[in-house]
């Protein structure tokens, strides 16, 4: 099977580190030989690994025990060895996600991470050119100081790439790499031209203000080929070149003519939004049309489906329409110039007519909509269930029957001729517990409140004992006040909804992604909820992007089909604006009609609005906490939905109480507050989590940095090559200005625009809804960006002063971007790290840890533990948090409620 290499113009001007130095790394290890553990390790680190608690991307490795896990980027899976003294006693990949085998291997081998190998006998060399090249840039002292200070103690760093030809004299270019023989295709020649000449200036412009900040940069010819070397290289290769539009004769700067093959090529456009007009029976009569108008012109038909459920609905679909299609597992089995219609297995972005070939491809997406499909979702973790990988050597846990001891990592033992492994815990007096990793579920990891160590328990003592029924009774008043609340929310009468199954269905279709497992799941929780003789109080937790929103239209469209009225209550006038065109696009045809009742809105139109609200003639009104307000009074309030509950004050979430007892409740939140999250925990309040992210979706990369001119104009320029747009945060109105002018200064072509609370309403609703059509690049403005603001396009956030943020506040921002199919971009600017607090720190270091798809609800599990066990449950409770530890104190909460409810405590 040949080797197909995608690439870009401007990957392919840049020089590489020498073949040679790829080859003398890489390292082949099999099954049954023989290696040495700590050389390898020493190797993955000066190859740009980096060690982690587990491996979730390339260039990840994780030692536990004798187990080895390497995610090297030659593989798409992570390589699992397992050693038995210095033996490899099995290799196999394995899922990231759900840690599972996937398949044995007998050999496998081990390439760089990154672009660099940093070995200890080139150091001293290295240092040598990196003083020299810093002495010709006529950099400060300290500064270089630092740099060299750096690769001493950790080798590789951020940007290394970047300095590659102080590293190696002679590099290597893409073409050293490839066969002389390999064929190229050049996919619009001219347009690689232009960006590879853009690319150039670029770069020159980078090395020039690196060389004005007294920065240690390279000349790019050392860095990179000019295109004029290349494009010479590609014509000698004599490449295919695929074209748009035919120019006749078109030569190049060589004299070489491409031989030309014309071919006319006709997309499907229409065919969707034609299908999305038609209802009822006639649902898919654009499709059937199209198809025979296809067959009348003899053309083969061919319909691409990715599965077998698919096809078999297709395939359902046209015989009222009097066509009969084939199923084929390739195009192989197509017959060209033939009236007939196929199904084929498949996945193509988009359909095709190639009337040369008299063929019509069409896609199902084209057909149904974009579907984002089921993806296996990640094994779900309970709250404060211990994982070994959470653990570090040294760190305290909490054992059930034992107390407070100290963990010491992972040990094989031989018990019955059998090796297992085992925790090791450590007590007072040096007692050692070796805890079965299959009885893990018997400790947890201790959270307490901060800055209170804990005293390790004596193994067998009776002091453990004691704490815990000194703890137990303390916590049986607490479990007495918060069952007196969770009966009370019972023996309210609610408004129990009838089914609307046939309605539902039809609602449901116009949701343009398909579900995933936790989504439908909450779906199922909610509507179930509301079907009962009880008010509802259900919070979802789901990651930015996850479909929270599509929870709320159901519940919505649950609420007004029976005939009750929907309130929706979000934190700012820019996210009730767009909730507004949301609910009024999913609505539109039904006869149901939507309010947005927020500053935007005139005196008179706020007025209209709410006498409306008031006959019942609006039946979902969206709107900030003006919808909390005293003249606000509707004809019959059936659903009540709170977006972002934690966003809202102490008067706002009084009144909230009050609806509560009265009507169905639904909170949708990315990251609970920990009061919240603890109702949650103890089943006071309902909980739905949504953890399985929509497939294509990537975790959004998150860099920390000091502010840098470079870096920023770097960030803000890559975002704008891909079409994209950039938020800047700064939460400062008094220097915002000041903020723009300097960015604009750096990057003078960016479109540009300031928003921020203290505009007028037209002026902001203006800024952003230029932002909203892309007729600006990059939006710097304040915190209002902060919830739930959905624009696709934006994929690059930089935030300043990010220490100054609380964790889910930062969480929340940098979840503005990331909502589509693009990778994202998280930039978080902070003072130099002596300046940061103590709690800044852990902030980030969580933040950075958490950066994986669906990290909302472990997120505010770290923020409790910040804050502290005893902000949350009072500081009176604060003592007892300290002794057994916050999960302890929990399962102790849960089973005192268990007993005053007469439930069975496991």
């Amino acid at each position: 099977m040949p080797l197909i290499v995608v690439t870009t113009v401007s990957a392919l001007l840049q020089k590489l580190i020498p073949k040679q130095e790829i080859c003398n790394y890489a390292e082949l290890i099999m099954a049954g030989e023989d290696i040495e553990r700590d050389y390898l390790i020493e190797k993955l680190i000066s190859g740009g690994y980096v060690k982690s608690a587990i491996v979730e991307e390339p260039g990840d490795f994780c030692i536990r025990g004798g187990i080895l896990d390497i995610f090297s980027p030659l593989y798409p899976n992570p390589l699992r060895i397992e050693l038995f003294g210095d033996t490899v006693d099995s290799l196999r990949f394995f899922s990231a996600a759900t840690q599972r085998t996937i398949k044995i291997i007998q050999e496998a081998v081990i390439l760089p991470a990154i672009e660099v190998i940093l070995k200890k006998e080139a150091m001293v060399e290295i240092i040598s050119r990196i003083r020299q090249q810093a002495s010709a840039l006529d950099m400060p002292v300290t500064k270089v100081r630092n740099i060299i200070d750096i690769i001493k103690k950790e080798g590789i760093f951020s940007g290394i790439e970047g300095l590659i030809s102080l590293i190696y004299p002679k590099l290597d270019t893409f073409f050293d790499y490839i066969p002389d023989n390999a064929n190229f295709v050049l996919v619009e020649p001219k347009d690689l031209e232009n960006i590879a000449v853009e690319s150039q200036e670029q770069v020159a412009i980078n090395y020039q203000t690196a060389c004005k900040g007294k920065r240690l940069c390279v000349e790019p010819d050392s860095l990179y080929l000019r295109w004029l070397e290349v494009k010479n290289i590609l014509l000698h290769k004599k490449p295919l070149a695929l074209k748009m539009l035919p120019v006749l004769n078109e030569s190049c700067d060589k004299g070489m003519t491409f031989l030309q093959y014309n071919f006319s090529v006709i997309n499907n456009a229409s065919i969707n939004e034609q299908i999305k007009c038609h209802r009822g029976d006639e649902h898919y009569l654009p499709l059937a049309d199209w198809i025979n108008d296809k067959k009348h012109s003899g053309y083969a038909t061919v319909i691409v489906c990715s599965n077998r459920a698919r096809a078999d609905k297709l395939k359902s679909i046209l015989p009222p329409y009097g066509i009969e299609a084939k199923f084929v597992d390739s195009f192989h089995h197509v017959k060209l110039s033939t009236d007939s219609v196929y199904i084929c297995y498949g996945n193509l972005s988009t359909g095709f007519v190639l009337p040369d070939l008299s063929l019509a491809v069409i896609t199902e997406d084209e057909i149904f909509g974009k579907q984002h499909r089921k993806v296996r979702p990640k094994k779900q973790i309970q709250a404060g269930q211990l994982l070994f990988e959470d653990l570090k050597k040294g760190e305290i846990v909490v054992h059930i029957e034992h107390g407070i001891g100290r963990f010491e990592g992972l040990v094989k033992l031989k018990i019955d001729g059998a090796t297992n492994d085992f925790l090791l815990i450590y007590y007072r007096d040096d007692d050692k517990l070796y805890l079965p990793v299959e009885r893990m579920n018997m400790a947890q990891k201790y959270v307490g409140v901060d800055e209170v160590q804990p005293v390790l328990d004596k193994m067998g003592g009776k002091s453990w004992e004691r704490v815990k029924k000194r703890v137990k009774k303390s916590v049986e008043k607490i479990a007495g006040e918060l069952l007196k609340l969770y009966s009370e929310r019972k023996i309210k009468k609610g408004y129990a909804y009838k089914e609307i199954n046939s309605y539902l269905q039809d609602f449901e279709s116009g949701f343009s992604y398909e579900e995933t497992s936790d989504q439908l799941r909450a779906i199922e929780d909610v509507l179930n909820d509301m079907k009962q003789p009880i008010p509802m109080d259900r919070l979802v937790c789901g990651d930015v992007g996850y479909g929270k929103t599509e929870i709320a239209l159901r519940a919505s469209f649950m609420a007004v089909n029976n005939g009750k009225q929907v309130a929706v209550l979000v934190p700012t006038t820019v996210l009730a604006e767009q909730h507004f065109l949301t609910f009024s696009e999913r609505f539109k045809d039904y006869p149901f009609n939507a309010a947005c009742l927020n500053r935007f809105r005139s005196i008179r139109e706020q007025r209209d609005i709410i006498n409306n609200l008031k006959t019942g003639k609006i039946d979902i009104v969206i709107g900030t906490h003006r919808l909390l307000q005293r003249d606000i009074d509707f004809k019959d309030l059936g659903l009540f939905v709170i977006d972002e509950e934690q966003r809202f004050g102490v008067k706002q979430k009084e009144k909230l109480k009050k609806i509560r007892t009265t009507v169905d409740v639904l909170a949708l939140t990315a990251t609970p507050i920990p009061r919240t999250l603890q109702m949650s925990l103890f089943g006071i309040r309902d909980i739905s989590i949504i953890s399985t992210p929509p497939e294509h979706r990537h975790s959004i990369i998150t860099y920390i940095s000091e502010f840098d001119d470079v870096i920023i104009a770097e960030a803000i320029r890559k975002e704008l090559k891909r079409g994209g747009q950039i938020f800047f945060v700064h939460n400062d109105i008094h220097n915002i200005w000041f903020i723009a002018k300097r960015l604009k200064e750096l990057v003078p072509e960016v479109r540009m625009s300031v928003g921020h609370g203290r505009l007028s309403e037209g002026e902001l609703e203006r800024e952003m809804f230029k932002f909203m059509k892309k007729e600006i690049d990059m939006l710097v403005c304040t915190t209002i960006i902060e919830s739930g603001l959905d624009i696709p396009s934006a994929n690059s956030i930089l935030i300043n002063r990010a220490d100054r943020f609380g964790l889910a506040q930062i969480y929340q921002l940098r979840g503005r971007v990331g909502r589509a199919d693009e990778q994202a971009y998280a930039y978080l600017f902070i003072p130099e790290e002596s300046a940061l607090t103590k709690d800044a720190k852990k902030r980030l270091k969580v933040l950075m840890e958490h950066s994986d798809l669906g990290a909302g609800f472990q997120i505010a599990m770290s923020d409790l533990k910040i804050r502290g066990g005893g902000t949350v449950l009072g500081a009176s409770q604060s003592g007892h948090i300290a002794a057994v530890g916050y999960d302890m104190f929990l399962k102790l909460m849960e089973n005192s409620m268990s007993e005053l409810k007469g439930e069975t405590v496991i």
